[in-house]
Formats: C-alpha cells, structure tokens, sequence
C-alpha cells in the first residue's frame, strides 16, 4: 500500500481525446474509491482549475490521495500533486509533489523549460536544487493524463498496438508507453459504460515494472473518463472505480 496513490495516478494516465479540441475544461473533476483486496483503502480526486503562470493562461490540476478507516491507521497516506499545464502548448510549465506514505515523504516543485528542454527540481526536504536535461515535450506524471486526453492516435490503435511518450518523475525522464488491449462493455456506478481497455508500460526498475498486471478501463467517448484500474500484486491485488464526477466536457455516455 505504499505506492497506493502514486500507483493510481500513474495508471489513469491512458486517457485520450481527438485533437481538434481539449477533452477537458476548467471545472472538471474526478473521485476514485480505490480498494485492496475487499478493503476499501481510500480514495483519489483529480480536479482542473484555471491559473496564469508567467503571464501564461494554464490548466492548474490538482491531484489528491489519501487512505481511510482501518487502511489509514495502518498505513496513512496524504498525498498531493499539482501541475501547471500551458492551455496552448499542452506542455507542463511546473509541478508540485507533496506526499507522506506511512512516514514516508517528499516536498518537490519543478520548473520546465521546455524552449531549452531543462527542468529545475527543487527538493524543500533536502534543501537541494539541480537542473536537469529533458527531451522535447517531456510531461511529468500528472500532465501526462492531460496531454494524453487530446491524444490523436487513441481511436485509431489496433490491439496490440501500444503510444509512447516521455514523462519526468524521481529526477529522470521515463518511457512510458501504453499498449491497447481491446474493447468492452463495463458495469459502474453510473450504468453500463462502453470502454477501451489499456495495460500501462513503464522502463524494468521503476515503480512498476514491464511484467506486472495492470489493467485499465477507458470511457469510450468523447471525455475518455478512467473507469476502473486493476493490479494484481505479489499479495492481493488493488481496484479503483470511479465514485464521483462533475464538469465533464461533453456529455458521459452509458449504455441503456
């Protein structure tokens, strides 16, 4: 349960949406109900909020975990990411990563520049500052679900097929890469929901590695809501589904 947020903000990153305009607006927001095992662990929230950076107009997303009940006097987690993301450019201009996992913590804020391709790590625990070198459009990993919504090449992926882009976390740039498992029809708390089904890849040694069984659910329409998460772990697995939701773009769409 360590990884409990971070796994699941990880693993939401494989929504997406035609490019000619954004999936998302100012006023969206998201709760999961993430549970471990038949235990209700905790929940996850992604909000979307208007800020100017720089005289720069941005999407301000806030991203937010934490354990309840029994998981939380075993295991507390507060978990907060936040990320600036240019409304033009759809590239992330700083983020914000403050989490506590059972003692645990970190306190960081980046800085990108992507005209240079650099970013600027700011580490407030350790009172450390490092600029670091980054490829062209790197996202870090709570833009990535936003940059990936406006995706062009969603619909058009066979099974099989997989999209890779470049996502900063932990000071270096990963691949991460998202392979497309099919299609189907899933049951949730709002009804019937037609979905796409994606298994997220990230480089062997990171968080997660290539062979673990993670499974996602993606509203096939135009929002490309996370409907459901699955990871089948070592000891018992972990599920989040899709609790709440308001300020969607378009309209949710269920199956009679």
């Amino acid at each position: 349960m360590k990884k409990l947020i971070l796994f699941f903000v990880l693993i939401i990153t494989v929504s997406f949406d035609s490019p000619q305009e954004d999936a998302y607006d100012v006023g969206e927001f998201f709760k999961f109900r993430i549970h471990y095992g038949i235990v209700n662990a905790g929940y996850a929230t992604l909000e979307v909020k208007d800020a100017t950076i720089n005289n720069k107009k941005t999407f301000h997303i806030v991203g937010k975990g934490y354990t309840t009940g029994m998981s939380r006097f075993f295991f507390k987690v507060d978990d907060l990411y936040e990320s600036y993301i240019d409304k033009e450019t759809k590239n992330p201009y700083r983020f914000v990563r403050k989490i506590d996992e059972g003692g645990y913590t970190k306190n960081q804020e980046g800085f990108f520049n992507q005209s240079v391709n650099k970013v600027v790590v700011k580490d407030y625990k350790h009172k450390t500052e490092k600029t670091l070198y980054i490829p062209k459009n790197t996202q870090d990993i709570l833009s990535t679900f936003y940059y990936l919504r406006n995706h062009p090449n969603i619909d058009k992926l066979k099974i099989g097929e997989s999209v890779t882009i470049d996502m900063f976390f932990d000071d270096e740039t990963t691949k991460f890469k998202l392979k497309f498992m099919g299609r189907e029809n899933i049951t949730t708390k709002f009804g019937v929901v037609p979905s796409m089904i994606f298994r997220p890849l990230v480089q062997s040694g990171r968080v997660f590695k290539e062979q673990e069984s993670l499974t996602v659910w993606i509203s096939d329409d135009d929002n490309k809501v996370p409907l459901r998460i699955k990871a089948s772990l070592a000891v018992g697995s972990i599920k989040a589904d899709i609790d709440a939701y308001k300020g969607l773009k378009k309209p949710f769409k269920t199956k009679q």
